[in-house]
């Protein structure tokens, strides 16, 4: 197979396994879908969704959050894991949205960018999941299988990224993205599969052998 066929495989083979994709962060509006993804740096989806009813207990907008002190951010979220970083990004961009934006979360990936602690992958998902734009977030599990499936070099998340938009048509972007996340944690997992042992890994490529080394 060449990549674009690969690519076409997987499309197929994720749609028929997930044809449904619900954000997997819980959250009611586009301020607590942003502090969730915010928090789930390096941080499992399910340990957000157990952190947030606590956090949105304290303040569950950004004018309440933004009188909130660091400190009692950072013990309700310091299960997630880089407390220190993440309860002052909360407060501060907080502070950002009521000063700067009437309270509202900004839906451009410059505003967006330019918050404390929200990267581009942090927006993208904001950008895709809440707002709907085209946009294909890459995390620790797209990277991963995106080079064990072949359709990237994966010399860095930028190229993935970069990879994956011109494979797959940009209407499939947004759902896509969470497909290949679900896949990765139910069946490709870091050292569950390696590129050899799940479905996906074995069609597309049925002689390997050895494991595929993720390139970060």
């Amino acid at each position: 197979m060449i990549r674009t066929e690969r690519a076409k495989a997987v499309l197929v083979r994720l749609e028929e396994l997930y044809p449904e994709t619900p954000i997997p962060l819980d959250h009611v509006d586009m301020y607590t879908l942003l502090v969730s993804v915010l928090l789930s740096a390096q941080c499992t989806d399910k340990m957000v969704n157990r952190v947030t009813p606590k956090l949105w207990e304290l303040s569950n907008n950004p004018y309440d959050m933004s009188k909130q002190s660091v400190e009692s951010i950072r013990t309700i979220i310091q299960p997630c894991g880089l407390s220190p970083q993440k309860s002052k990004a909360i407060k501060e961009l907080s502070r950002i949205l009521v000063n700067e934006h009437d309270g509202k979360v900004p839906n451009t990936f410059e505003a967006l960018e330019r918050l404390p602690g929200v990267g581009h992958k942090t927006a993208s998902v904001v950008m895709s999941q809440g707002f709907g734009f085209p946009a294909f977030p890459v995390d620790t599990h797209i990277h991963r299988l995106a080079q064990r499936w072949g359709l990237t070099d994966g010399r860095s998340v930028v190229q993935t990224e970069n990879d994956l938009k011109r494979l797959f048509p940009q209407e499939s972007w947004n759902k896509l993205h969470l497909q290949i996340i679900f896949y990765g944690r139910e069946h490709c997992t870091a050292r569950g599969c390696q590129g050899t042992v799940c479905g996906i890994c074995r069609e597309l490529f049925p002689k390997r052998k050895k494991p595929v080394a993720t390139k970060k």
